[in-house]
């Protein structure tokens, strides 16, 4: 099965935890699929919401000094010069990944000088690695993230199945998820859908639907004590994830038919 989800939302809204949820219940409801799940936002936190163990640091791919050097040629913090713009980049989801119950997780790490369009090595293994993810793994790919998403270019972007921006019950929930519309249009994702999360009653999905009419809605995911409970102790939410809400089923379910 291959399919291919970004997970965008501004700070706060709960963005991670479902990128986890939404990776873990795939994995779940879908044994032998292959999923990895790739933490794209600078503020790295995608392991702890898997469950996966952060006693050991995990290096960030833009960090990997040596690899980086052996693939493109050139030595990382260097700009201009020459070096190669297709590195080798087909063995690092193996290679640099890290597995918990059928889900790989993959820390991209971003780029620390020169911008999100500078060219360099670091941003050109980040580009070519993201290009494979979206355009040559034949399995589940979800993407947290940040609401630049900046890893995406134009060449991977019609390949990405849908860009699901989380948001809470708010009007500002309206603002954010036009800017990153507009970004993922600009980028050219064709499906952009809304998934609202936090949800306490009838009069929030009714505040979320009204404010944005013009939004395809994914579902709604509840505010729950489990996740709440979870995200004070840095701990993941439904370390069972057969027992997933209803709503988080419905909603994985949904993203399922997508796949090609």
């Amino acid at each position: 099965m291959s399919l291919k989800l970004a997970v965008g939302g501004k700070g706060g809204v709960g963005k991670t935890t479902i990128t986890s949820l939404i990776a873990r219940s795939i994995a779940a409801l879908n044994k032998e699929t292959k999923v990895i799940a790739i933490d794209a936002d600078p503020v790295a936190n995608l392991a702890a919401a898997l469950g996966i163990d952060e006693s050991k640091p995990i290096t960030p791919i833009s960090e990997l000094s040596d690899l980086i050097a052996e693939r493109t040629g050139a030595t990382p913090g260097t700009m201009g010069g020459f070096f190669t713009l297709n590195p080798k980049v087909d063995d690092i989801p193996d290679r640099f990944s890290i597995e918990k119950d059928g889900v790989k997780l993959l820390v991209m790490g971003t780029v620390q000088k020169g911008g999100s369009g500078c060219i360099c090595p670091e941003a050109t293994i980040l580009k070519a690695l993201m290009n494979h993810l979206v355009l040559a793994r034949n399995e589940v790919v979800v993407m947290d993230m940040e609401a630049g998403i900046e890893h995406l270019g134009r060449a991977t972007s019609g390949s990405v199945d849908a860009l699901i921006v989380v948001v809470n019950p708010g009007k500002r929930s309206r603002v954010a998820a036009d800017k990153i519309r507009k970004l993922g249009q600009d980028i050219g994702i064709k499906n952009i859908v809304v998934l609202g999360n936090r949800v306490k009653s009838e009069q929030d999905k009714q505040l979320i639907q009204d404010s944005m009419p013009d939004y395809e809605i994914l579902g709604y995911i509840p505010e729950m004590d489990e996740i709440v409970t979870a995200d004070r102790n840095g701990a993941r939410p439904f370390d069972d994830i057969t027992q997933m809400p209803v709503e988080l089923k419905e909603i994985t379910k949904k993203l399922i038919a997508l796949a090609r």
